[in-house]
């Protein structure tokens, strides 16, 4: 699970990625989701639960957008798979998007429990975990997380716990490499298509952990559009996830 050298996005870069996706490409967002899911479940079961989820608790923890959606599919597999998922959400399902609340709605069909990470505090205070799966907030960030998301990334970074990020630590922001605070400190990130600029900058190691890509279906092609003029060639070529450092 080794890449060379690959491009990197800025945020900007990737809404572009995800317009040709759709617009162009006609590749919905439900299906780069659940591509994101399924291998953020695989690299959480090969690389942090020992080739085995079963038995095994973890709390994913979803916010309302894309980086919740993709998380939410990630938990969706792990429980199939035997895990002890616990969902907590950073807002109620009104508030989701429409395809994360879409994935919502499938987890609640399964009866997998999930809560309201305001009304969860206590209980998760005392609760024994194995993982937590970070998809709080995605390249989207604009600034200091706060409210709910800032409390459930104090908690996350409290427990001394395995960490896994989805996409980029929530907190850091995917562009720049900056640490807001508070950040999520992963122990291995799963980033999707390309990696993004901040996160290979030199501070934002100790936030970011191992650092790993997962194939989301772009297809090389779309990079070199007009509007992104780049090259990455074929680099799950070998393999759906691939580890850069």
């Amino acid at each position: 699970m080794q890449a060379g050298s690959l491009p990197a996005l800025t945020t900007a870069e990737m809404v572009e990625v995800d317009r040709l996706m759709v617009e162009d490409y006609h590749i919905e967002l439900i299906q780069m989701m659940e591509n994101a899911g399924r291998n953020l479940a695989q690299l959480a079961r090969i690389r942090l639960l020992n080739g085995d989820p079963r038995g095994k608790t973890v709390v994913v923890a979803a916010g309302t957008g894309g980086n919740g959606g993709g998380a939410l599919v990630c938990a969706r597999h792990l429980s199939n798979w035997g895990a002890r998922v616990r969902v907590v959400s950073t807002k109620s399902d009104a508030d989701f998007t429409r395809v994360p609340a879409h994935q919502l709605a499938i987890l609640r069909r399964m009866g997998l429990q999930i809560s309201l990470a305001l009304e969860a505090k206590q209980e998760l205070s005392t609760l024994s975990v194995d993982l937590i799966v970070d998809g709080i907030i995605g390249y989207s960030l604009s600034g200091p997380p706060r409210g709910v998301a800032a409390d459930l990334i104090r908690w996350t970074n409290a427990r001394a716990v395995p960490v896994l990020a989805l996409d980029a630590p929530s907190g850091l922001d995917a562009s720049s490499g900056t640490i807001f605070d508070p950040a999520i400190k992963a122990t291995a990130t799963l980033t999707l298509a390309v990696p993004k600029h901040g996160l290979r900058q030199p501070g934002a190691r100790a936030q970011v952990g191992e650092l790993y890509l997962a194939d989301i279906s772009v297809p090389p092609s779309l990079y070199s559009e007009p509007s992104l003029g780049m090259s990455i060639g074929h680099p799950f070529a070998q393999s759906e996830i691939v580890r850069l450092s």
